[in-house]
């Protein structure tokens, strides 16, 4: 077997955190500034097909976690090394940090006129409108504006059960998806793009709650952003004071379940002949 040594499995970490986050929210730039997307779906499929492309340039080196509830969920279930965790979920932030950034420079001014059409005032009460296309709010600012729906219509442990669920079903699938004792599974070549509609079917679901953020990565690297780029507290705590316990939390122990879910009840019922290696 070939030996990865840390610092490219970090470089490769964070390239796939960057390609899943630039693509991902992208397909929000466009789909809220341009209607270039109609529907959750659009948005979600493009999300899917992202993290797909992510996992098969980045896999080969890192594992391709891309997402540090998954990484601490291999870190539980999957003998991943306990050293290479912070390192992992560092590189996963900055990705994500650096798309957003991107992301910012290319969109910055289209985002400028939604906020002056919208009247949206960055960093004020109703900026999660233009905040949204960085980190996750609930409820969905773009839904809850169309519907006109009060800001209590989804509470906070509704959001927190709606990311922990999504997250559970993503770690899930995904051990099921990557262990070479699951004949059931997809194979090794096939899998990243079973996880990427995975993430696709989840968005569909809970898009519409929380935009599905169900990778702390993904919302707190570009939420990041936005609190440096002039939302100030609407991205950091945040409208409601729990993007926390909802955004981070939530989708490691979400994660977590999952594994544990698929370790201890579909696992022990699998053939031993093949063995489990680290991803």
């Amino acid at each position: 077997m070939i030996q990865v040594n840390l610092k490219n499995a970090c470089l490769a970490e964070l390239l796939g955190t960057f390609i899943l986050v630039f693509f991902g929210l992208g397909a929000v730039h466009a789909a809220v500034l341009t209607d270039a997307q109609t529907g959750i779906w659009q948005v979600a499929i493009v999300w899917g097909i992202a993290i797909a492309l992510a996992i098969y340039t980045a896999g080969a080196v890192s594992g391709a976690h891309i997402n540090p509830a998954i990484t601490i969920a291999f870190l539980l279930f999957r003998k991943f090394p306990p050293g290479k965790v912070p390192a992992y979920i560092a590189s996963q932030l900055l990705g994500a940090f650096l798309a957003a950034a991107t992301l910012h420079v290319i969109f910055g001014g289209l985002i400028n006129e939604f906020e002056t059409a919208h009247q949206v005032q960055r960093g004020q009460a109703g900026s999660e409108r233009s905040a949204m296309l960085y980190g996750c709010y609930f409820p969905n600012p773009a839904v809850a504006q169309q519907k006109n729906w009060p800001s209590d219509v989804l509470s906070a442990p509704q959001a927190f059960a709606a990311e922990a669920v999504g997250t559970a079903f993503l770690g899930l699938f995904v051990f099921a998806l990557t262990d070479p004792r699951n004949p059931g599974g997809s194979g090794r070549h096939l899998a990243p793009l079973f996880i990427g509609l995975t993430v696709s079917i989840i968005i569909s679901v809970a898009g519409p709650l929380t935009q599905a953020g169900l990778n702390p990565a993904r919302d707190f690297g570009p939420r990041l952003f936005t609190y440096l780029a002039g939302w100030g507290s609407i991205a950091i705590p945040g409208p409601r004071n729990d993007f926390f316990a909802v955004y981070i939390l939530a989708p490691i122990l979400g994660a977590i379940l999952g594994a544990m879910i698929y370790h201890y009840l579909i696992r022990p019922g699998l053939s031993p002949k093949a063995t489990l290696t680290s991803v």
